[in-house]
Parts: C-alpha cells; sequence; structure tokens
C-alpha cells in the first residue's frame, strides 16, 4: 500500500507591529523624528498590511513639546488622517501616561479618552514594577472608550521573576479585560529558550494573543522572536532596516524573509518594503546629531541587565563630575541597587530612579549616603508594589522608621484637572491642551506661550502688509 502523505501543517501567519516612527528613532535617534520626515513615506507604509504601525507614546510625547516645537496631540491627527487603513498603536505607562510621575484618575481618564479620539486603536499598556494596579484605571477606560488594550509585561530576569509569576500577572491583566499580551523585553536579555517556556504557557494557562517586543541590544532578538513564533506568538514588533538592531528592534525586512515560505508566511511584500527602508535610509541622515548610538552588540546588558540608553546617561553625569573612570563601578552597583530595591525591572521610570542611585553611591563613596528624592518615593512605596522585599536595612537608612504605603499610589493624588485647566485658561486653544499642561506644566507652558507669540507675529505682520496697501493708511481689525 502507497504510504500515506503527511497531514498539510496549518498556515499561521504572523503579524508584524512596526515601531519605526516610535520606538526605532526613540531608540537610535534620540526620539528626534520630526513629523515632516514621517507623512511623506505615510501612504506606502499604509498598504503593506502591518498589524499595527507604533507611533505615540513613550518619550514622543515630551520630546514634542521639548524639543521638536510640535504639538503631540497634532502630530497623531496628521498620522490619522495618513494612515487609512493600518490600525495605530501607542506605548502607555500605566498611571504615569506618558510622563515621569503618576498622575490623578481624572487625568489618566481624560488622556486616555483623548488618545483614543484622535486616532489611537491599540493601547499597549504597562508599568514599570508589573504592579497591574497602576494599570487597571487606563486598561478600563480604554476598553471603555473602544480601543483594543494590550496588557504588558515588563520582562526582567532575577530571583523573583519566573514563568509563574508572569503567568500569574498575565492572568491578571486578562481578568481586567486585556485583549491580548505583550512581553515588552526592554533590556534586550529575552533568551530564545526563555521565550519559548514563557510562551508555551502563556498560551496554554491565559489563552490571549501575545506578541513580543524585543530590543536587539544584546543581539539575540531576532533568534528569540523565531522561537517565540515557534512557540506560538501572534505578533512580534520591528522596525524598518534603517532605524532597526543596535538599542532598537530587529529589521522588519528580516524577520519577513526570514519567515517567507514558512507556515508563518507574514504575506509582507519585501520589494514594497525595501522601498519605504530606502526612504528612512535618507531620513537618518539628517539626524546625525543625534545618531550617536552604536550598532554593536553590548555585553553589559546581558551582564548587567542594563538598558542600551542608561549607560549613555552614566557616562553624560560621570563626564559632567570629572569621574569617567568609574564607569565600570557604576556598572557593578547597578544591579546592587537594583537587589536592595527589590528587583524593579529597569524600564522608564525605574530605569532612571536605580542608574541615578548607583552614581550617586559612587561618586559619594558611601552607599546611601544621600538617597534621590525619587528613590526615597520609591521606597515609601509612592511607585507602587516592588516586586521583591526591599532590604530592610537600607529601607531604614532612606526613610528611617516610616511604614511604606500598601495600598494604589493614584487613591491618594487628588483630582488635577480642573486646576491644570484654570492654570493654562490664558493660553488654551484646545481641550486637549489641558491635557499637555497636566502631563508637563513648564514644558507645555513654554510651549502655549511660543505658539501664541509666534502667531500673534504672523498676526500683526498681516495687518501692517494690509494697512500699507490701504489708501487711507488704516485697516479695520
Amino acid at each position: 500500500m502507497p504510504a500515506k502523505k503527511p497531514a498539510p501543517v496549518a498556515r499561521r501567519p504572523v503579524g508584524i507591529t512596526d515601531t519605526t516612527l516610535r520606538d526605532g528613532h526613540q531608540s537610535l535617534l534620540a526620539t528626534r523624528m520630526k513629523l515632516e520626515d514621517m507623512l511623506p513615506i505615510a501612504e506606502k507604509m499604509d498598504q503593506v498590511g502591518f498589524h499595527s504601525l507604533e507611533v505615540w507614546g513613550g518619550a514622543t510625547f515630551d520630546t514634542c513639546l521639548r524639543f521638536l516645537n510640535e504639538d503631540p496631540w497634532e502630530r497623531l491627527r496628521a498620522l490619522r488622517r495618513a494612515f487609512k487603513r493600518t490600525k495605530l498603536q501607542m506605548l502607555l505607562r500605566g498611571q504615569n501616561l506618558v510622563g515621569y510621575k503618576h498622575y490623578p484618575d481624572d487625568v489618566v481618564e481624560a488622556f486616555v479618552k483623548k488618545a483614543v479620539e484622535n486616532g489611537i486603536d491599540i493601547l499597549r499598556i504597562f508599568d514599570a514594577l508589573n504592579d497591574v494596579r497602576n494599570m487597571e484605571k487606563a486598561m478600563a477606560v480604554g476598553k471603555k472608550a473602544g480601543a483594543q488594550i494590550q496588557g504588558t509585561i515588563s520582562y526582567t530576569i532575577s530571583p523573583v521573576h519566573s514563568v509563574p509569576h508572569y503567568v500569574k500577572m498575565a492572568r491578571s491583566l486578562a481578568d481586567l479585560g486585556a485583549d491580548s499580551i505583550c512581553i515588552k523585553d526592554m533590556a534586550g536579555i529575552l533568551t530564545p529558550t526563555a521565550a519559548v517556556d514563557l510562551i508555551t504557557e502563556l498560551k496554554k494557562e491565559v489563552r490571549l494573543p501575545v506578541q513580543v517586543h524585543a530590543h536587539y541590544t544584546s543581539g539575540m532578538a531576532s533568534m528569540t522572536y523565531l522561537k517565540a513564533i515557534e512557540a506560538g506568538a501572534d505578533v512580534i514588533d520591528t522596525a524598518m532596516s534603517p532605524l532597526a538592531m543596535g538599542t532598537s528592534q530587529p529589521a522588519t525586512e528580516t524577520m519577513v524573509a526570514t519567515l517567507a515560505g514558512t507556515r508563518y508566511d507574514t504575506g509582507l511584500d519585501l520589494g514594497l518594503l525595501s522601498e519605504i527602508a530606502g526612504y528612512f535610509k535618507e531620513v537618518r541622515t539628517k539626524y546625525r546629531e543625534f545618531d550617536v548610538a552604536g550598532g554593536m552588540v553590548d555585553v553589559n546588558v546581558l551582564v548587567y541587565q542594563i538598558p542600551g540608553g542608561m549607560i549613555s546617561n552614566f557616562i553624560s553625569q560621570l563626564q559632567q563630575q570629572n569621574a569617567i573612570d568609574k564607569l565600570s563601578q557604576v556598572l557593578e552597583e547597578v544591579p546592587r541597587v537594583r537587589q536592595d530595591l527589590g528587583y524593579p525591572p529597569l524600564v522608564t521610570p525605574t530605569s532612571q530612579i536605580v542608574g541615578s542611585q548607583a552614581v550617586i553611591n559612587v561618586l559619594m563613596g558611601e552607599r546611601y549616603k544621600m538617597a534621590t528624592n525619587e528613590v526615597k518615593a520609591y521606597v515609601r512605596g509612592l511607585y507602587g508594589r516592588p516586586p521583591g522585599k526591599v532590604d530592610p536595612a537600607v529601607r531604614k537608612k532612606i526613610i528611617g522608621d516610616e511604614k511604606p504605603i500598601t495600598h494604589r499610589p493614584a487613591d491618594d493624588i487628588p483630582p488635577g484637572l480642573a486646576e491644570a485647566k484654570k492654570e493654562v485658561a490664558p493660553l488654551m486653544e484646545k481641550e486637549e491642551d489641558v491635557l499637555s499642561y497636566a502631563l508637563f506644566p513648564p514644558i507645555a507652558k513654554k510651549f502655549f506661550e511660543e505658539r501664541m507669540a509666534a502667531r500673534t507675529g504672523t498676526d500683526q505682520r498681516l495687518v501692517e502688509e494690509a494697512r500699507k496697501e490701504s489708501k487711507t493708511g488704516y485697516y479695520p481689525v
């Protein structure tokens, strides 16, 4: 009898979220890409068939106001008009929104509603401590507003972080209404083997789509993606090759080519992707001033779990203190501080909290002789529940006999929207201005004042020109 033919393997196309317009340039160009360099390529990117495009959130909001003289809300609206077919996605830091501290519930509610109203389809929501209590408000509001909610695990390695720990967190996120789960590997330390173990359990126990976001810093991310896909991952994050690798994500074209012809084939057109990559190759040359990220693999991230951006910050801080020779001591101090503080994942803002304290400990020559205000707030529980126990001796040195809070930190924050509206009223042009001010008061105020001055100046110039043309020398306004 003829041998039976093996049953055909079911196709399981993998989705691609392209991060070029957010994390790609945040990781490699200090978040400096302007809207004017995004819009000309939007139509072609919209034709690709991406699962989604990450275009907003993270550091983009702050950078638009602080450095680029762009209104982040106007950017979002312009991108929404340009991308007619593709879902737009943003990164939201839970109760921190797009800032670096907890905001009141009324600000969180208004911000999330406006983000969805202005064009965001998918909210990727995370908390630096993986404290689900800090995510639940934004998740609930986003869900009610009609967005897809992606509950996010900030991946790290420590004695208190394990597969059962992450699965338990994912169950909590599912209970809060998450539509999918993201594994956010911000340091690039998720190994292929660890990805298989974690995703296998998530798919079995939580039964939600799983997306993987990994940085290329350690050189493992492409291998990790391939094993993650085989284990059941549904979507991966990539960036167009000119803004990929290094501390960014794996290259979109490379992953599409890798999966082509397999059961995981993305179905995306490499020819079209090549055209888009050519555009961004030219764009990157415009930002040489900020293009300081080395493309080499950084083994420090494997030894110290330090994201790439932290090391450049250390170099800058130590140079200012004429102490660059102490860099190796700072790198060794980071994991010790992290252990003292209960093993927080190193992602904004905890990476800054741990990093700054490590620098101070080394420069002072005595550990915790001086603690930053942020470390004091962290130990008091004002950022949320640490994953592990804070060292009792360290806690006593930092806050004495004060007892840390055990409830959700935002429960102690009074409403802030009405006061923000009152303060910004003379400069306000639209509802979103109140939110920009509530998040970044001095920065937003400066932006609004310059906006008003520029428009007033333009109006006055037009009036003067009209008066010159008038026979009477007078022009009614």
